[in-house]
């Protein structure tokens, strides 16, 4: 009898022991992986339908005469957009007629700050006197998948066999502060390589902003 009572409780010890390692393992934290990569320069950037401020819906397939686009990410509230505003207007003044122009997309969480509604959008753009359509990226989906995670960040795309193609990513220049200080016009000297069929010395700059805003 005391055999059997050593005999049951080795046994339930086991069990017990069995019984943990199992939860334990199940409840192991897995490793946190982001399933948005974002863009690289020769990727395929995807079409989008987004709001524009004048109510109707735009996509890249609108522009048939385009040769490409210049895709900035901006906002309204952000102080380092509000510096480029005037830059980005003359970007889309100069290159719209060459076949790249500006299509500015929103991509803040209004609900996060306030002045990135689609009403501020619209008096922003009024304000500034906006050429360019200025869109609000609703539900937050098309930023993630450029991997757009400054305001203002730009993705410079060139239409090939009818896809849209990344030639260039990051900065519009290299002083936000000044315009008359800038060096080096990234955005201006890549599509400038594109248009004399050159290649792009400088593909990729390290975007300076705002951190998109979202929901956490």
């Amino acid at each position: 009898m005391k055999n059997l009572k050593i005999l049951l409780t080795g046994l339930l010890i086991g069990l017990g022991l069995l019984s943990f390692t199992t939860i334990n393992k199940n409840e192991e934290p897995k490793p946190k992986t982001s399933s948005v990569r974002g863009y690289e320069v020769g990727d395929e950037a995807t079409d989008f339908k987004l709001k524009n401020i004048d109510g109707k819906m735009v996509s890249l397939n609108d522009f048939k005469a385009a040769k490409g686009f210049i895709v900035v990410f901006t906002c309204n509230h952000c102080p380092y957009a509000k510096k480029y505003e005037d830059r980005i207007i003359e970007l889309d003044k100069k290159y719209k007629s060459q076949g790249y122009p500006v299509i500015a997309i929103n991509p803040n969480d209004p609900a996060v700050q306030p002045e990135d509604s689609y009403q501020k959008m619209i008096e922003r753009a009024k304000e500034k006197g906006f050429t360019f359509p200025y869109l609000m990226d609703e539900g937050q989906k098309i930023y993630p998948q450029y991997g757009a995670t400054k305001t203002p960040h730009v993705f410079l795309l060139q239409k090939e066999g009818g896809k849209n193609i990344v030639k260039y990513i990051g900065a519009i220049d290299n002083n936000y502060e000044n315009p008359n200080d800038v060096s080096e016009y990234y955005v201006q000297d890549a599509v400038n390589s594109l248009l004399k069929g050159e290649p792009i010395k400088m593909t990729k700059t390290v975007a300076i902003g705002c951190t998109v805003k979202a929901k956490k």
